[in-house]
């Protein structure tokens, strides 16, 4: 018996993983695939076309950078269920409306116009009943402090460059989110709690806490 199915989790289910840059989310996203054989859907930052230039110049390109990432995400999300599921997914597209364009239009690196149009795009494509929404989103949350430890050991150049404020702004608006968030069940993980690149690391204790709640939906 494999791990899915000691552990009663349906081999079509689709969870996605959500939580701040530096979390661990490419991580829990490997691991969870691996124990259930399920197929990865990850985050893919090397061929996005607009990401280093926004990190050089969040005004002139939040807006292009929130479109880029909502029609590859909406595409994404179509494929998984048309697949039929089973998949883990790296980073949510709910993400993206409640926290990075909210964030750049509040702190006046995205206008009004630009704001309410992304906004107003994403209500129609994707909260409608008919967009398919992951069985479970898993939260991996964490104090700034080991999350901008986790960024710095990470070691790419831009995220280096970026002010820390930044990184402190985003980690109070991650919390806000979670906090709001009700468009599928959610498993909060802290990652002090487990460590998943420690040699012998143990994912069923994870693996049961998703059994529990996808079971007592």
């Amino acid at each position: 018996m494999n791990l899915r199915e000691k552990y009663g989790i349906n081999k079509n289910a689709v969870i996605t993983i959500a939580g701040t840059v530096g979390v661990g989310k490419s991580t829990m996203t490997t691991a969870l695939a691996e124990a259930l054989q399920f197929k990865t859907s990850l985050e893919r930052v090397n061929d996005n076309p607009y990401l280093d230039k926004f990190y050089k110049d969040f005004k002139r390109w939040s807006f292009h950078l929130q479109i880029y990432f909502l029609a590859e995400r909406f595409k994404e999300q179509k494929r998984m269920f048309e697949y039929g599921g089973g998949f883990i997914q790296d980073r949510s597209i709910y993400e993206d409306t409640g926290i990075f364009a909210k964030m750049h239009f509040d702190k006046g690196t995205m206008s009004k116009v630009d704001y309410e149009t992304y906004t107003s795009l994403f209500e129609a494509m994707v909260m409608t009943p008919y967009f398919p929404h992951p069985d479970l989103l898993i939260y991996l949350e964490g104090s700034l402090e080991d999350i901008l430890e986790r960024i710095k050991l990470r070691g790419r150049e831009m995220e280096q460059e970026t002010p820390i404020d930044y990184w402190q702004e985003m980690h109070s608006r991650y919390e806000e989110w979670i906090n709001h968030f009700n468009a599928c069940p959610i498993l909060r993980l802290n990652i002090k709690d487990y460590d998943l690149q420690q040699e012998n690391a143990s994912i069923e204790p994870i693996l049961e806490q998703i059994a529990n709640k996808l079971n007592s939906k």
